[in-house]
Parts: C-alpha cells; sequence; structure tokens
C-alpha cells in the first residue's frame, strides 16, 4: 500500500542503543578507543592542557544530530533539503529559475541551480574561496553580511558544510564568468583546489552540488523518493518563480518537473482536492510592505478540521508563530465585522469564535522577509513581532475586501460560522460532563477499563482492543504492574465526518476521553485563541504514556486502527507530537514445526523467511482470525511481552499529507478514495483470505 503521512519507527521497549546502533555512553562522550568513561575516575590534573577543541567540521561528525536531527532516514533525506534550500535562497534573490535534483543510480544525489554560482574569488579574511568557506565553515555564507542575500530561510550558515562533512565525498562544480571551476571533498576536508577545469558560456551560471553520504554515519543508505518529492512539491508551491525537475534513476523512473504559476492558490486547491468546497474560488491576495512580502490563500471546505500552514522564508513553521497569530486575529475580526455589517449577527448576539470561523477552512500562509527570528535551529516557529501586525493589517484589508466583492461566498461562511457555533456550544457541555468525571477518581473510570496498579504515568501503557473476546486475552496475559486494558465496541465514530458534537457523544470516544485523563484538543496550534478551544488538553494529567493501539490483523482492524488514529490526530494530536501513540504488532500466522517448536509470523514475508529456514516437511501453518483466537500465553508471548514484542511508534512528518490521507479514507467525497483503491489495489496480496 502506499506511505501515508503518519510514519511509523519500530520500537522496542528494551531498546538501550544509539541512532548508529551503538550503545550510548553514560556521559554522552566516547574515548578515541571508542571504550566509555568512568563517571567514577578519578581525574588527577586538570588544566587548560585537558581541555579539548573541535577544529573544522570535526564537532559535526561527532556529534551530527545537533545540527540535522538524527542519523536515521529523516537525517539521511535532510542533507538534500540543505543543499535544496540554498538553492532557493537564489531564487529568493531573483538569480534561479530552475533546479534539477536527481537521485542516481550510485545513491548519490545531486542539486543543480542556474543561480548566480558560489564566489570563487579569494576572501580578503581567510585567504580561502568562497566555495571553500561555505563547504567548510560553520556559520560562513552570504547571508550574513547583507550584501548576499535580502531574504533567505537558511540563516544559521551550517547547511552545506554540514552535508560535506556528513558526506564520504563531496563534489561542487561551478559555473561563472564564462568558466567551470570543480573542488572534491572526503568528508569534508578537501583533496583538491578549486580548479578551472573547462569553459562555461557567458550564459551559463550556476551550481552544482553532489555528494555520497558516509553510510558509517548514516548505515545502510536507503533513500525514499517520496520525501523528495513532498520537499520539492512544496518549495514549488511556495515559489511560483522557480521550476524543479526530480529524476529518480535510482528507481528508474522518467524525470518529472514541478512548476505552479499560482503558487499557494494552487496548494490550497491541492491540499481541498480530497474534500468537498464550499466556494470554488480559492481566496488569495499578497502584499509587499515594509521589506516583507506576505502571501496568503485560504478556502473553506464542507468538512469539519481546520488545517492552517504557515511558512517563513520557505521554512515550514510547524509551531507557527507571529504571522500565524496574525492571520487568526485578523480572520475573526473582519469576519465579526462582516457579519454584523451584513444584519447576520444582530446586536444581541455574540461575536463567533475563532474557531467557529475557521472550522473547515484550508489556509496557506507564507511571508517572506529579511531578518526572520525562528527558535533555534529546528526553525519550527516565528518570533518576529513586528510581522504579526503586518499580517494582521494586510488579511485584514485583503479579506474584507473580497468578502463584499463576493457576498455569496461571505453568506455561505457565515452560514457555516453559525452552525459550527451552536455545535461547539452543544460540545462545551458535553466536553464539561467528561471533564466532571475525573479519571484520576477509581470510581469514575469506564467500566470495562481493566487498570493497572502502577500509578506513575511513565512507567504505563494502555493496550485499545476490539471487543470482550480480544479484551478477555489481553486481561489475562497482561503484566497488570503496568499495562491496563480498555475493550472498545463497534467501531469507534469517525470523527472526519462528525462535528465535535457528535463526536463527543460517543460512547467510545467518552471511554478514551475518561481513560486517558488529559481531556481534548481541538485547537493544538499553540496560539494566542487556543483559550477558545472546547477544552483544554492538559498533558501532564495524562495518565499512560504509551497508548497502544491493539487491533485484528485483517481488513477490520485496519478500519478499526485508522478511526482511531484519526481520533487521536484530530482531538489529542499533541498525544501523536509527542510520541505517546504506538501500533501492536499482532502475529497473522503461527508455525509448528513438529510437537514442541512453534514460531510467529506478523505477514507474508516473515511467514516464507521462517519456512525458509526451517525446511522441514512436519510443519502446521496457522492463520489467525483474530486476536480473540489467541489464547493469552499466545498474545503475551507475541505482542505484549516487553522484552518480545516489536511496537511501531505513530509519528506525524508532513501534517498536509497526514489532512489528505485522512480525508481520502475517511472523508466525505468518494471519488479520491476509489482513485486511491485503483491505483494500488495490485499491490494488495491477500484481504481476509480466510
Amino acid at each position: 500500500m502506499a506511505k501515508t503521512a503518519v510514519a511509523e519507527t519500530e520500537e522496542t521497549k528494551n531498546d538501550t542503543t544509539g541512532s548508529n546502533g551503538h550503545a550510548p555512553s553514560d556521559n554522552g562522550s566516547v574515548t578515541e578507543a571508542g571504550k566509555t568513561p568512568s563517571l567514577h575516575k578519578v581525574v588527577t590534573d586538570y588544566d587548560a592542557n585537558t581541555i579539548g577543541v573541535l577544529e573544522g567540521l570535526e564537532a559535526v561528525r561527532m556529534r551530527p544530530s545537533m545540527y540535522i536531527g538524527d542519523t536515521g532516514i529523516r537525517g539521511l533525506h535532510h542533507l538534500f533539503i540543505e543543499i535544496s534550500d540554498n538553492s532557493i535562497d537564489e531564487v529568493l534573490a531573483g538569480h534561479c529559475d530552475k533546479i534539477l535534483v536527481t537521485l542516481g543510480k550510485d545513491k548519490v544525489v545531486s542539486v543543480t541551480d542556474n543561480g548566480r554560482g558560489i564566489p570563487v574569488d579569494v576572501n580578503a579574511q581567510t585567504g580561502k574561496t568562497g566555495v571553500e568557506l561555505v563547504l567548510t565553515e560553520l556559520h560562513a555564507g552570504g547571508k550574513f553580511g547583507g550584501g548576499g542575500y535580502k531574504v533567505s530561510g537558511g540563516l544559521h550558515g551550517v547547511g552545506a558544510s554540514c552535508v560535506n562533512a556528513l558526506s564520504e565525498w563531496l563534489e561542487c562544480e561551478v559555473r561563472r564568468d564564462g568558466k567551470l571551476y570543480r573542488q572534491r571533498f572526503e568528508r569534508g576536508v578537501p583533496v583538491t583546489k578549486l580548479e578551472a577545469v573547462g569553459k562555461s558560456t557567458k550564459t551559463e551560471r550556476g551550481t552544482t552540488v553532489r555528494w555520497l553520504a558516509d553510510d558509517t554515519i548514516f548505515g545502510p543508505l536507503e533513500y525514499d523518493p517520496e520525501r523528495f518529492l513532498r520537499r520539492i512539491r512544496e518549495l514549488s508551491y511556495l515559489n511560483k518563480e522557480v521550476a524543479i525537475t526530480f529524476h529518480d534513476q535510482l528507481h528508474d523512473q522518467e524525470p518529472v518537473t514541478f512548476h505552479h504559476e499560482r503558487g499557494i492558490a494552487e496548494y490550497v486547491a491541492h491540499l481541498n482536492e480530497t474534500k468537498d468546497e464550499l466556494h470554488s474560488k480559492v481566496i488569495y491576495f499578497f502584499r509587499e510592505r515594509d521589506e516583507a512580502q506576505v502571501e496568503i490563500a485560504l478556502q473553506y471546505n464542507k468538512g469539519y478540521q481546520e488545517n492552517l500552514f504557515s511558512f517563513a522564508n520557505n521554512i515550514n513553521t510547524h509551531e507557527g508563530g507571529t504571522h500565524l497569530s496574525g492571520f487568526k486575529t485578523a480572520l475573526t475580526r473582519v469576519i465579526n465585522n462582516y457579519a454584523r455589517k451584513s444584519g447576520f449577527l444582530k446586536e444581541k448576539d455574540p461575536n463567533f469564535s475563532g474557531d467557529d470561523v475557521r472550522e473547515g477552512m484550508t489556509a496557506v500562509i507564507s511571508v517572506r522577509l529579511p531578518n526572520p527570528q525562528f527558535e533555534g535551529q529546528t526553525k519550527t516557529k516565528l518570533g518576529n513581532s513586528e510581522i504579526e501586525g503586518l499580517v494582521n493589517s494586510i488579511v485584514g484589508e485583503g479579506l474584507a475586501e473580497f468578502l463584499e466583492e463576493n457576498p455569496q461566498v461571505g453568506k455561505a461562511i457565515l452560514d457555516k460560522a453559525f452552525l459550527s457555533a451552536k455545535a461547539r456550544d452543544a460540545a462545551r457541555r458535553a466536553a464539561e460532563l467528561v471533564k466532571r468525571q475525573s479519571a484520576l477518581e477509581s470510581n469514575s473510570l469506564p467500566g470495562k477499563l481493566a487498570d493497572c496498579t502502577e500509578r506513575d504515568p511513565s512507567k504505563c501503557e494502555i493496550y485499545l482492543v476490539e471487543g470482550d473476546s480480544a479484551g478477555g486475552s489481553a486481561k489475562q496475559g497482561r503484566d497488570r504492574r503496568y499495562q491496563a486494558i480498555l475493550p472498545l465496541f463497534g467501531k469507534i465514530i469517525c470523527v472526519e465526518k462528525a462535528r465535535v458534537d457528535k463526536a463527543l457523544d460517543n460512547a467510545a470516544v467518552q471511554a478514551l476521553i475518561t481513560a486517558l485523563g488529559a481531556g481534548i484538543a481541538l485547537n493544538t496550534s499553540g496560539e494566542e485563541d487556543d483559550k477558545e478551544a472546547t477544552s483544554k488538553f492538559d498533558l501532564s494529567r495524562l495518565r499512560y504514556h504509551k497508548i497502544i493501539i491493539m487491533t485484528d490483523a485483517d481488513v477490520d482492524g485496519d478500519h478499526i486502527r485508522t478511526l482511531l488514529l484519526n481520533f487521536f490526530y484530530r482531538y489529542m494530536k499533541p498525544l501523536v507530537d509527542e510520541g505517546h501513540i504506538y501500533l501492536a504488532q499482532p502475529p497473522l500466522y503461527s508455525i509448528r514445526v513438529g510437537k514442541d517448536e512453534k514460531r510467529y509470523a506478523r505477514n507474508e514475508a516473515e511467514r516464507d523467511k521462517i519456512l525458509k529456514e526451517i525446511k522441514r516437511k512436519d510443519v502446521h501453518i496457522g492463520r489467525f482470525k483474530g486476536l480473540g483466537e489467541m489464547n493469552p500465553e499466545e498474545l503475551s508471548e507475541t505482542t505484549m511481552n516487553a522484552e518480545k514484542r516489536v511496537l511501531v511508534q505513530v509519528m506525524v512528518e508532513e501534517a498536509a499529507e497526514a489532512d489528505q490521507m485522512f480525508a481520502v479514507l475517511l472523508g466525505e467525497k468518494v471519488e479520491p478514495r476509489r482513485a486511491f483503491i485503483e491505483k494500488y489495489a495490485r499491490e494488495v496480496k491477500e484481504i481476509d483470505a480466510f
């Protein structure tokens, strides 16, 4: 099946290895011989000579996760993001309109742009060429002096040099001034000088960076083309000036080019293509003021979820920031003013809340500014105070003008906000009822919950299972000291197609909220108007730090798991963001060898691998129809024993794709679901073949 945006990473309870498969040291340091130094070793001499200084890019190679996040598959692909961002900076500066990204058969990645080309002359301060400075020195680049880039995303100046340090080799080619220059590096160290190796035409210019990631740091180089495509597609929407081509030679794919001349207006249309739109025209406006550019696109759909995506200088600000706050404030103000001016709201009527006016909205907020202030290297939240008022003003002007010119669209938005307000009022009453039933009091816990005896939430886990049969086996097979069991009956309501009041009226939803004890989070953006949310979500009151979905390994089980993931993503997203949601991996097959040996396989591939290893005739293969068919000992041994089980931790890497996947699988619109099934039907080998 296709990969969803809800990414999965295997996690076992007793895993003590580091990101490279090596056990971490007690104090985070490693001696030259690779041995962990003792915390209790007595240091007899402590003077200036004992203080080590890491030269050049040594720090990056020793602590790569500090610079690129991790050394797993995400970090491997982040190298591409760092290099491509440099090319995009040339786009922002108005000097580049074509970028080519190639994933080669030899796992060499290359990024070519037709920008100005990295400077090749010698820097007077250091005596190094511009190319060598950019690729070997941290915090070096044209983004610091003010003359190279007016607007830039990569303000920390460590991107290209980090990629160089973490690559087995890297080559840089520059085309400028009628010449072709080249320099090669190995693990960050120059092995050749920057040399003119050929000629280029006077119109040819730009930079090519190609690299082979270091497998001693990242392990086997397992590239996922979807990760390249996601970022390229996003960049092409945010930068309508550039055409970006991706050529996946590794998987024998033809080149594909992304160029969106309508920019983020097309992005919003793309995000809403799996939903029923409330109005056909995407609302779009662009303003440039005080050296900053503000670009807004939004469109309402008939669904109940809000989807806001904010960017600053092409950086996806997942945690929002001042630009998002300015947008929300202006949106609520303008729609309430319009409602009163048009007579929709009378004098005695209360204003719509922010939640009311954002229900069913998909919006992209993109700002470009000279000196963005991000919170840390992760750059997930914008902090510039001046941009909040600027966005507020621009959105106020643009949206008010649109509503005046399009009264039919304005009326449809007001009708939707009115229904949302009524539903939200009913939801408040339902949420307060759940809240009053304090989950910390044993007599208020759901009747079917088999709680654990441990009271430290960090040591507790809860299994969500389907029905009495599976619940009975799980209760008998668990370790009651720290494992709780909550059986759910029937399929939980599909919150994707239900307003909040209907969702909170569902018995399974109420049982989940009460058992977990943290409330619900209808607005998880972290912004000021979270106070408008129906109920506060308090992560500190969470009763179990591992929430494990354990469903049957069949189509019905997959459906229930998807519904639960949808609920957590829409109503308890902090649990997903903080890594509290897991998927159990029960076996699908039992393999009995002779009279005594019994083995288990989670899927067909594992089954076939075991059969190849056994090579015996007295083998009996059984297929489980569900968890309830397994006796407590089998369920404990294969799925619940912390020393043997495999859990899959659920994480969201791309919120836009997660939203789209839930809309495809669970939304009202049938056509996208049919297209999805037709596209991937041939990849499904077995569907309930018992």
